[in-house]
């Protein structure tokens, strides 16, 4: 049955949340650095939003997977629509670099070369510089219509160059290959170097009849021998910088002597980066086939060739017949590509300030006590990531690691950092004696390397691994130290809840929450968990809101009662916040209650597929902020008459989160740390610094600051009231 309310489009959603990243580069209240970075990020999103979303669109639209959510026609429309939603993004991209960020760091003596005009007393160092340093790691690849073409990899920078052989060349009798098969060395015989590129050199021999028939050759940026950007001289108060290409562009007729450099472009290729594996398969066989498959990401089909759009069209042209690219995978870019990596520019002015971030503070509560597990056994505790320290969630494993009552230790692994210090603490309880079982979730996605090499580490050193379960993702955050007295008394356990993942890195850069408890019915719910995990049983849930399980019900009866409040001319109440609302039956949800006069507001960063401003919709407002920090953590208020109920946990409201995942949700039952829960969503929809509204177009609308009330940068305005309160 159709529905009779409409929603955004999931991916056209998320390009607006990425377009937000984007005007971070325009706030000039921001270190110029860190409006540089948020290029970085904004790029860095795009790159993987390719790979993945608009692959699988792809491949839809081509006929070589089948999708029950599109057809083949609307997938190609929807490529269509993201390829020229993004063409409109990168026109402000280029904007924003050219005329806001370029002239900013000319303002603070930082003279970013972008073109073919370099100051004369540079000149000489350029030269040098390129045949000392680059040019040792060159290799131009000839290309033809008609022959073997080089394998482009997926993402490196590639220069596309084409040249013609000089007259005079001709006047001599001369055939000019003799120095093309000099520079280009070993390419002369066809060959594999390894890295995919076979080429046949014979392809890029000059027409013996028409000598001016223009060769065309592309050539790999060596990014692993050579900085992206190289820091030249400075005069007098002036620091230069230059991209590696441009040096290259300005020596290429060292590389193609006999021959005239007509143009050269940059141009890059995205590849499929999604992995499918056979998700019913056992352990033994995920493991295998992960270690098969995942080696086969980076040579993927083609999703996106990027290329300089100052390039002619018969270049162009060329290079699509040459590498069979298809005209819907054709996006056009800006003269330098992998902006990526403007997270690497030097910065040699020392006088330019970065952004004094909020540094992790550790609880004085705990520094007291020094035991987490006499705090908690006495009350629950919230901790907030990165405003609070991780360290104080490392201590927590170490205790339990040296503490003789412990009798088991149970985690979830979906992202962990590399050198990770919480799997060495997991690794030091299996060595000091403890049981410890860690649920790996191979699945997680360019993550699955790492997590096995992580789990096969663990395994090693005696640690029970359970791998993914088939058909499902685990993507709750728990934690469980079950305890037994040495006389075999009970004592309490201790559980954790949290709204990120068990990464120290993250730590620092997410926005989370997690919770310490020790209370019976979480930690009972909590280990019922951990053996529905092990097949165990089909477990019973008191307390937790479990994906699959029992949320989706529990979210139905919250939602009626709040409709029920507002039918009774009583406030009905929801604050929802979390990095993705997708789940058209839950939103369906949300636009019920907002018929009923249920007042909503919706916290949400990234994709929003409901539709605000329309006559379902009144009471319903969207808000996204994007600050310093990602925010990452899913925080459920719903009003109950005066009596709010108050939720933390790992599902956005999505598909695959509420139907095809297991994750975790606890209510948050200790009335001080509600409550403070409650005062960071106030002081979130009360943020009018980094704050925008969503509208019905898709549109960030920064919230405006109301004359005579106060700044309010949610992100720094809760992390001073978090400090104030931490006595």
């Amino acid at each position: 049955m159709e529905s009779k309310y409409n929603y955004f489009k999931r991916d056209i959603s998320w390009l607006s949340f990425n377009y937000r990243v984007l005007l971070e580069a325009l706030d000039e209240r921001l270190p110029l650095y860190e409006r540089i970075n948020f290029i970085s990020i904004y790029s860095s999103n795009l790159e993987e939003f390719y790979k993945i979303r608009v692959a699988d669109h792809k491949a839809v639209a081509s006929g070589a997977t089948e999708s029950d959510e599109e057809t083949v026609q609307s997938a190609r429309e929807l490529v269509e629509e993201i390829n020229k939603e993004v063409t409109r993004q990168l026109d402000d991209r280029v904007r924003i670099y050219e005329q806001k960020i370029l002239p900013a760091l000319r303002k603070n003596h930082i003279i970013f070369y972008q073109d073919n005009h370099v100051e004369p007393f540079h000149q000489q160092f350029i030269k040098d510089f390129f045949r000392e340093e680059i040019f040792p790691y060159l290799q131009p690849v000839p290309v033809s219509k008609d022959k073997i073409v080089s394998f482009l990899r997926d993402n490196r920078l590639y220069l596309a160059i084409r040249v013609y052989p000089k007259k005079e060349e001709k006047n001599k009798g001369e055939e000019p290959k003799e120095n093309i098969e000099k520079y280009t060395g070993e390419c002369i015989n066809e060959r594999n170097d390894g890295e995919g590129i076979k080429v046949g050199m014979e392809a890029a021999r000059p027409n013996v009849t028409d000598l001016r028939q223009p060769l065309y050759f592309v050539m790999k940026q060596p990014y692993a021998k050579v900085p992206r950007f190289i820091e030249l001289p400075s005069r007098e108060k002036n620091h230069y910088l230059m991209f590696t290409e441009d040096i290259i562009k300005a020596n290429l007729n060292l590389i193609f002597p006999g021959y005239d450099v007509d143009s050269s472009y940059c141009i890059k290729i995205s590849r499929d980066a999604d992995i499918l594996i056979d998700d019913t398969a056992s352990s033994a066989d995920l493991v295998a086939q992960l270690k098969k498959k995942v080696k086969k990401r980076k040579i993927g089909d083609v999703c996106r060739f990027v290329y300089d759009r100052a390039m002619p069209s018969e270049f162009l042209d060329f290079l699509v017949d040459a590498f069979r690219i298809q005209r819907d995978e054709l996006v056009p870019g800006d003269k330098h590509l992998n902006l990526e990596d403007l997270r690497h520019l030097p910065n040699p002015n020392k006088s330019l300030h970065s952004l004094e971030k909020p540094k992790p503070m550790k609880l004085t509560v705990l520094d007291e006590k020094e035991s987490i597990f006499n705090y908690v056994a006495q009350k629950d505790l919230l901790l907030y990531y990165p405003y609070h320290s991780f360290e104080h969630f490392i201590h927590f494993l170490y205790e339990a690691v040296h503490n003789p009552e412990t009798r088991e230790i149970m985690v979830t692994q979906y992202r962990v950092a590399e050198n990770s210090a919480v799997i060495n603490t997991l690794i030091a309880a299996a060595q000091n004696g403890k049981k410890v079982t860690v649920f790996v979730e191979l699945k997680a996605r360019f993550d699955e390397e790492n997590n096995l090499a992580t789990a096969e580490m663990m395994q090693a050193a005696g640690i029970k691994i359970i791998y993914s379960i088939p058909g499902l993702k685990v993507h709750a955050k728990v934690a469980l130290i079950r305890r037994r007295g040495l006389n075999g008394e009970k004592i309490p356990s201790y559980a954790y809840i949290s709204t990120g993942n068990f990464n120290e890195k993250t730590a620092t850069l997410y926005a989370d929450c997690g919770l310490f408890t020790c209370r019976k019915e979480i930690v009972a719910d909590l280990y019922n968990l951990f053996r529905t995990l092990q097949g165990k049983e089909d477990p019973k849930f008191t307390t937790l809101l479990v994906a699959r399980f029992n949320l989706i019900p529990e979210l139905n009866r919250l939602i009626d009662r709040e409709i029920s409040l507002a039918d009774e001319g009583k406030q009905g109440r929801i604050i929802l916040k979390m990095n993705a609302l997708q789940d058209p039956t839950m939103i369906d949800r949300l636009y019920e209650a907002s018929e009923h006069g249920v007042q909503i507001d919706l916290i949400v960063r990234g994709i929003c597929c409901l539709i605000p401003g329309q006559s379902y919709s009144r009471n319903i407002r969207v808000t996204r902020i994007v600050d310093s920090f990602l925010e990452h953590a899913r925080i459920w208020y719903f009003g109950n008459d005066g009596k709010p109920k108050v939720f933390m946990g790992s599902p956005d409201w999505m598909r695959r989160n509420l139907y095809r995942r297991i994750e975790a949700i606890t209510p948050v039952l200790a009335p001080d740390l509600r409550d403070n829960l409650i005062e960071m969503l106030d002081i979130q929809l009360a943020d009018n610094q980094k704050a925008c509204w969503v509208d019905d177009k898709l549109q960030n609308i920064f919230k405006k600051r109301t004359p005579g009330t106060p700044a309010v940068r949610a992100q720094y305005t809760f992390y001073d009231w978090l400090n104030k309160t931490n006595s």
